[in-house]
């Protein structure tokens, strides 16, 4: 079974970091304790060879008698020093005993040998020492409170998870916020190729940060001028042909005027028109591309009143639905007027009637334009967004166009944090879903 991954690089590394220092602390700490325990016992048994070897030596400068007198106040702190002969039952320990090689390295010439007392009743057996002293004389030496092998207690086990997950914690925080700061600029530069997408012209990333972040924004931004660069010179070039086409038509146009065929002049004029309005609709789709103006307070509801009275005066039949009495937004009005007015003429004529119902949505507000025509097929909803396509029923004179008014329409929404698509309903018709977002400020300049 697969384990579910972090999708986000911040929750990748932030596992990876989590994973990896836990297991190195808990590495570390179990090292730690068997060292401490190694060390311990070893500087333990170290300790206690010192002392039974100094005792040797002031041993060895006494006399007999005076041995005999004073024995019994050696080693009162922890040694018990007797001139008696051993008992029976006591078991030898060999060389492999720790406390055997803290002996020798103290007592190198010094002949002594190790010995273990049963329990008798003690929590632990009972290390006896013997040691022979210059004049031939043997000492017995007794460490009552030293087990065999004294095991150094470990600290509690909620203790050690409880330091172990504060450790952890605080790494974990320093983790965050280092993981944090390094994919901070990831995150800036998303949020800055999203703006992109709506505004060609938005101010430039910062560059400032560490090394490779700065060449990162600093390429971001030579391509982002480079965009601009070829969207202007793409704009200007559709302008100026659309421009000075008009002088050429309307050459044709009087010159039409000469012909003496009434059929042929009407063709001709018609054709002329369809020109003319394919000139026109190329300069508006110019002007919507870099379409900037200081923003302005909107009232939608008022706006959309208009739209439909200017639609009853032309006979098209346009109804309007719903209760909000107040919703305004910040833009351009002659652009949102015109992104409306070309969706209500686009369902005007492939749909015969429209109604509009605008309502208050968690992000701004939202209108909804529905035709009552036959629909478009899912593949075609997204395709009709752009310039100069048109669709099977679109391409007769009765209902024909020059493709542009629905990308018209999308260019000037999102020059104003807009947005529209379409929709077939299942009950017929066809509706465009258009959203102004009200949290984020008007781009205009």
């Amino acid at each position: 079974m697969n384990l579910p991954w972090p999708r986000s690089l911040f929750a990748r590394l932030i596992l990876i970091w989590l994973v990896g220092i836990t297991l190195v602390l808990a590495v570390s700490l179990a090292l730690f304790l068997g060292e401490r325990e190694r060390i311990g016992r070893s500087a333990l048994f170290e300790g206690v060879a010192q002392e039974v070897a100094a005792a040797a030596d002031l041993l060895d400068r006494m006399s007999p008698p005076e041995r005999e007198r004073w024995i019994d106040e050696f080693g009162r702190r922890r040694l018990r020093l007797s001139l008696r002969p051993l008992r029976n039952g006591l078991h030898a320990l060999g060389a492999e005993h720790p406390l055997h090689a803290a002996l020798r390295s103290a007592m190198p010439a010094r002949p002594f040998a190790l010995f273990i007392h049963p329990h008798n009743g003690r929590p632990h057996p009972v290390l006896l020492i013997t040691l022979q002293l210059a004049d031939g004389a043997r000492v017995q030496v007794r460490l009552p409170d030293i087990a065999p092998m004294p095991p150094i207690r470990p600290p509690q086990p909620e203790r050690l998870f409880a330091a172990l997950a504060a450790l952890v914690a605080g790494v974990g925080l320093l983790t965050w916020i280092a993981v944090r700061l390094a994919t901070r600029p990831l995150s800036r530069m998303a949020a800055a190729a999203r703006a992109l997408g709506e505004d060609p012209g938005r101010a430039p990333m910062d560059t400032r940060g560490p090394t490779e972040v700065a060449q990162a924004a600093a390429a971001f931004n030579q391509m982002q001028q480079r965009i601009q660069e070829h969207v202007t010179e793409r704009t200007r070039i559709l302008a100026a042909i659309s421009h000075d086409l008009q002088t050429p038509i309307t050459r044709l146009r009087l010159r039409a005027e000469l012909v003496d065929d009434e059929t042929l002049r009407s063709r001709i004029q018609s054709d002329l028109d369809a020109m003319q309005g394919l000139v026109k609709e190329g300069l508006a789709y110019a002007r919507s591309l870099d379409e900037r103006a200081p923003p302005q307070p909107i009232e939608l509801v008022q706006l959309l009143q208009a739209l439909a009275e200017d639609a009853h005066d032309m006979g098209w039949t346009v109804r309007m639905h719903g209760a909000l009495s107040q919703a305004r937004v910040d833009g351009n009005p002659s652009a949102l007027r015109r992104a409306l007015w070309n969706l209500i003429e686009n369902g005007i004529k492939f749909g015969g009637e429209v109604d509009i119902e605008l309502s208050a949505i968690a992000t701004g507000f939202e209108i909804r334009i529905r035709d009552h025509g036959p629909g478009l097929p899912e593949a075609e909803l997204e395709k009709v967004f752009d310039p100069f396509y048109r669709t099977e029923a679109s391409r007769n004179r009765e209902t024909g166009g020059t493709g542009l008014g629905l990308a018209i329409a999308r260019n000037l929404l999102r020059g104003q944090h807009g947005e529209v698509s379409l929709r077939s309903l299942p009950e017929g018709g066809l509706e465009a879903h258009v959203t102004l977002d009200t949290r984020q400020p008007y781009p205009g300049r």
